[in-house]
């Protein structure tokens, strides 16, 4: 049978940005009953960790994006240009009164009946998409996302059964390596080359040419 056909699509066709906290000052922060989620947890992350949160006072009056399921976040910036655009995904349901760090922007995708987000947790962590990023960030002594140029990004959408099965053998891999609390580093870091090998490989499809 034919090879399934694999849809490229841009980041801007997918959903739409938006932006985390804004006009917030150092006093607004670690009061208040609303939740943020950090920089390290998205930087650190590719799917979202929900127990990891900050506190910040949020008024009645403010117009502040809260995150929801299925959310794909990156970072904004930074002093090294290969740690611009980290992505984390928001695969489990985040409190309602959760919100988003002001260092980083999320993108909400209109559509998620075709996109598994497991899938979507590993695909922009790929080197593929990775080697991509210097087209969207530009700097000198830290770099920053445009997010007009970063729309414009192309992703691999298989099939939804394609995509469930590389999110499932890639998630079971990177249990299997994060998991590994014994052993010698260069074991450990064996291992993590080993996953990421296998994911770039898994996540590698051909771009056809119109």
């Amino acid at each position: 049978p034919p090879p399934p056909q694999i849809r490229w699509v841009t980041l801007n066709d997918t959903g739409i940005f938006y932006s985390g906290l804004t006009g917030k000052t150092k006093s607004d922060f670690d009061r208040g009953e609303s939740l943020f989620i950090p920089y390290m947890n998205v930087f650190q992350n590719p799917t979202t960790d929900l127990t990891d949160t900050r506190h910040v006072s949020i008024g009645p009056d403010e117009r502040q994006n809260r995150v929801q399921h299925g959310d794909i976040l990156f970072t904004l910036s930074s002093e090294n240009l290969n740690e611009c655009a980290t992505s984390s995904v928001i695969r489990g349901q985040p409190e309602a009164n959760l919100f988003l760090n002001s260092f980083c922007f999320g993108l909400r995708p209109s559509h998620t009946d075709g996109l598994d987000l497991p899938y979507l947790s590993h695909v922009f962590r790929s080197r593929a998409f990775r080697k991509e990023i210097p087209k969207a960030a530009a700097g000198v002594t830290r770099f920053n996302v445009s997010r007009t140029r970063f729309g414009k990004l192309m992703i691999p959408i298989p099939p939804l059964d394609r995509q469930r099965a590389i999110g499932r053998t890639l998630d079971s891999f990177d249990t299997l390596v994060n998991g590994l609390t014994s052993g010698l580093p260069a074991e450990l870091n064996a291992r993590r080359q080993q996953y990421e090998y296998y994911r770039d490989k898994l996540l590698t499809f051909k771009e056809l040419k119109s």
